[in-house]
């Protein structure tokens, strides 16, 4: 990946809200409005939107932090945007700025880590902790 190019990357990502993607659905609340789930979720799409024209093959990248504020609440039937740049470049970790959007109100924001790794020896170490996590379990 040719980090130089990355400061400053943008992508989008869109939803519209379905009765599965509130907090009702997610057993989170009462509340028949987005989940957080869904919203991370949507910042993560639009991160990986972001990077994709980016990658070397073979390379790929997971969230390693996010921290998201909720400023209001959206209901089903409405379309969320969400919006990031990259902010910060400092080797395989990436900083991602986010907005979500419904139409021109801020519902959202957030910050995002995400480590730039090779597919195949990620899911290699992910498969071989699962192993050893079994082995343990009596």
């Amino acid at each position: 990946m040719n980090s130089d190019l990355l400061l400053g990357a943008v992508g989008m990502s869109s939803l519209s809200i379905r009765p599965g993607d509130t907090a009702v659905a997610s057993s989170i609340s009462d509340l028949p409005v987005i989940s957080t789930s869904s919203l991370i979720g949507l910042v993560e799409s639009a991160c990986s939107a972001a990077l994709a024209e980016y990658f070397e093959p073979g390379e790929t990248s997971s969230t390693v932090d996010i921290q998201l504020s909720l400023l209001s609440g959206v209901g089903v039937g409405n379309e969320i945007r969400a919006y990031v740049t990259c902010v910060d470049v400092q080797g395989p970790l990436l900083e991602f700025s986010a907005e979500i959007n419904h139409e021109a109100r801020l519902i959202a924001t957030a910050t995002v880590h995400r480590k730039v790794v090779d597919r195949v020896s990620f899911m290699a170490r992910t498969a071989a902790e699962g192993m050893l996590a079994e082995k343990k379990t009596p």
